[in-house]
């Protein structure tokens, strides 16, 4: 199953006492949906899933599912470092009538690469919907090798990875070594355009809660057949997709939806709202032409 070209990685809004926010919830999805958006990971990384708990990620899940309406795929965030806990969620969250699942890479545990083939295959077994794998190592101190990922991608409902190590090299090795029904997305902003140009079908993007239309653009000009357009505008959304980045994720964005009047900046501890400072080099990002100053 492919997710379209662009998988926003949804921030999950939360009101000032740190409850998730379901009028929030409501108008953050609307938004993605009408700015570019071609699917939805909910609680994954961006959407502080360390910091949910179980009950809050099956009714996170089951709002979505109700907001979207059918409209775009939603790719629930199931995966942990404890295989048995994964499954169990996934199964309820097969119920709750999402479309796929992401399963991250078991994260402090540092398993052996059998170890997480059989985590992966595992959990996959106790559900009859597509999986996207999430291969993190700079998260999860543990990444899976090209080549497990390729042997994981034999398993039948195994249908995508989300390879955000950076490796260019890593990533035209998977592609070229799996079916064409097996689809890789860049789990960097920023390498939106290489992986495109080397066989990816797209992005799990952060950004596109921002830019979603304009890395569209970008996207059908390179697909289209205009790679210099196309390269234009991955030079002008770069600052952008960079200072998405520029403090503990997903504290900028949420900042940037803030300043757009869409949510709330709150975050959950141990994240926290950027400073005044990191707010006026983030608004001056978003609207270089303009003068920023805090009071």
């Amino acid at each position: 199953m492919n997710y379209g070209r662009i998988s926003t990685a949804m921030v999950t809004p939360f009101d000032q006492q740190g409850e998730v926010d379901y009028t929030q919830v409501t108008k953050l999805v609307n938004h993605l949906i009408s700015n570019g958006s071609d699917s939805l990971v909910i609680a994954g990384t961006t959407g502080e899933s360390p910091t949910l708990s179980k009950e809050e990620k099956l009714m996170l899940f089951d709002h979505v599912v109700k907001t979207v309406n059918g409209r775009v795929p939603v790719i629930a965030g199931t995966g942990c470092n404890n295989t048995r806990d994964s499954v169990e969620l996934t199964k309820k969250a097969e119920q709750t009538g999402v479309d796929a699942i992401m399963l991250v890479t078991p994260y402090y545990s540092k398993p052996s690469q059998e170890g997480m083939y059989r985590h992966f295959k595992s959990i996959a077994a106790s559900t009859r919907l597509p999986v996207m794998l999430y291969n993190i190592p700079g998260r999860s101190a543990a990444g899976l090798t090209p080549e497990t990922i390729i042997r994981l991608s034999a398993v039948e409902n195994i249908t995508s990875v989300k390879e955000a190590s950076g490796d260019l090299d890593a990533m035209a090795f998977i592609i070229e070594n799996t079916s064409e029904n097996f689809f890789l997305y860049s789990g960097d902003d920023s390498l939106t355009l290489p992986v495109l140009s080397i066989g990816g079908m797209g992005i799990v993007s952060v950004s596109a809660h921002i830019i979603g239309n304009e890395m569209q653009d970008m996207i059908q000009a390179f697909t289209s057949g205009h790679p210099q357009y196309a390269a234009k505008r991955h030079r002008e959304l770069l600052p952008i997709m960079k200072s998405m980045f520029a403090a503990p994720s997903p504290a900028p964005v949420k900042a940037a939806l803030e300043i757009q009047g869409i949510i709330s900046g709150d975050v959950r501890l141990p994240m926290i709202r950027l400073n005044e400072e990191e707010t006026a080099i983030l608004h001056t990002a978003l609207h270089p032409k303009t003068a920023f100053y805090v009071s």
